[in-house]
């Protein structure tokens, strides 16, 4: 059933921006309260799942809500307001936490949005309980399990958020080809981290498949494609999508090497220690001189990435000028997307909301 938040969706004495917070928390608050509800119904009463009762809804709560407020205004490129949509949207919210889970175990990540990693909380509590075996393989396989159930309760929140079968069907391939796309992505990702580093070319097609399409392209096309938009509306949101998908990661994997932990909540060049084969990281390679290419094949070498080597590595970066490059290339991409949104396309209000969207990926510190 169909319910609006307000008279207009983008209100003229609202700030667009405020709007867009407001969204961001009702997702959140969505997807919180159903996970909160899954972990009573599988865990109250079970001493195996004390700990997953707690630390689950937790780290719910501590996500932006990106991929649900892409879903959502892509429902309002054809459809107005409504309750159900956004529980639909809002189950993207649980498809990024089963991601962030699960990559983090591959990544052997210390910490997520600010707090110690799942299964770094699993192989904590493993400890506390004295029990055998050991408490990092305890962690990283509890981590596993949970972020199956993360998976499994994005796809039942969706199927009982109250749409129509006729309005999910026309979503469902949009959901599988996301979730196929995210673990194809994933594991070429692997793939590149194990090897020598790829070329710039190579580092895009996997970027795209793992991050750009999941993050903004496929939430938005799967928000559209249950308003029932058409093929001018989602051929131009995939174009818009892309487009601010590559720039949101080449601004992630800047704040991978260059952010605040404070903002970020991970450690000082975290991707630098887990040695990934991020965008910057392969420019810099690219666009290094001889001897900077040298040092940082050396410190590629590394057995063990200290804060010496991350920050020497962190200023043949900078001197490399790939920093700066990466920088024009989100600006760059974003210019374009932001030229995609033909008024005679999409309404007003959607596009409003797209350009503060694109901004919140392109330009933010965490």
């Amino acid at each position: 059933m169909a319910s609006t938040m307000a008279a207009e969706v983008l209100p003229p004495d609202e700030a667009p921006d405020r709007w867009l917070d407001m969204l961001g928390e009702r997702c959140r608050t969505e997807a919180l309260e159903f996970v909160r509800a899954r972990a009573i119904e599988h865990f109250s009463g079970h001493g195996e799942g004390e700990l997953a009762e707690t630390v689950l809804p937790e780290f719910v709560a501590g996500g932006k809500c990106l991929r649900p407020m892409f879903a959502y205004v892509g429902w309002l490129c054809g459809e107005p307001e409504a309750e159900a949509a956004l529980r639909a949207a809002s189950s993207l919210e649980l498809l990024h936490c089963f991601a962030l889970a699960q990559d983090d175990v591959m990544d052997g990540s210390p910490a997520r949005r600010g707090r110690p990693a799942l299964h770094v909380r699993f192989a904590r509590w493993h400890a506390e309980q004295g029990w055998a075996g050991s408490a990092d393989r305890f962690g990283e396989s509890a981590a596993t399990l949970a972020g199956d159930l993360f998976l499994i309760w994005s796809e039942r929140m969706l199927r009982e958020c109250g749409l129509a079968a006729e309005t999910l069907a026309r979503g469902w391939p949009r959901y599988d080809l996301m979730r196929a796309e995210l673990a194809v992505g994933q594991l070429a990702d692997l793939v590149n981290d194990a090897r020598s580093l790829p070329g710039w070319e190579e580092l895009l097609d996997v970027l795209r498949r793992k991050s750009g399409n999941y993050t903004v392209r496929r939430p938005l096309e799967f928000g559209a494609a249950l308003a029932g938009c058409g093929p001018d509306v989602l051929a131009a949101l995939a174009e818009f999508g892309g487009l601010i998908g590559e720039a949101f990661q080449f601004r992630d994997d800047l704040l991978g090497v260059f952010g605040d932990p404070a903002v970020t909540g991970k450690p000082v060049g975290q991707d630098l220690r887990e040695r990934k084969a991020s965008s910057v990281v392969v420019l810099a390679a690219e666009m290094a001189g001889r001897g900077q290419r040298a040092e940082l094949d050396e410190l590629l070498g590394l057995p063990v990435v200290g804060d010496d080597a991350v920050a020497r590595w962190s200023e043949l970066i900078v001197t490399s000028g790939a920093r700066d490059r990466l920088g024009e290339l989100i600006r760059e991409r974003a210019d374009k997307a932001l030229a995609v949104l033909d008024p005679a396309v999409f309404p007003e209000h959607a596009t409003e909301a797209l350009s503060l969207l694109a901004a919140r990926c392109t330009e933010r510190d965490q």
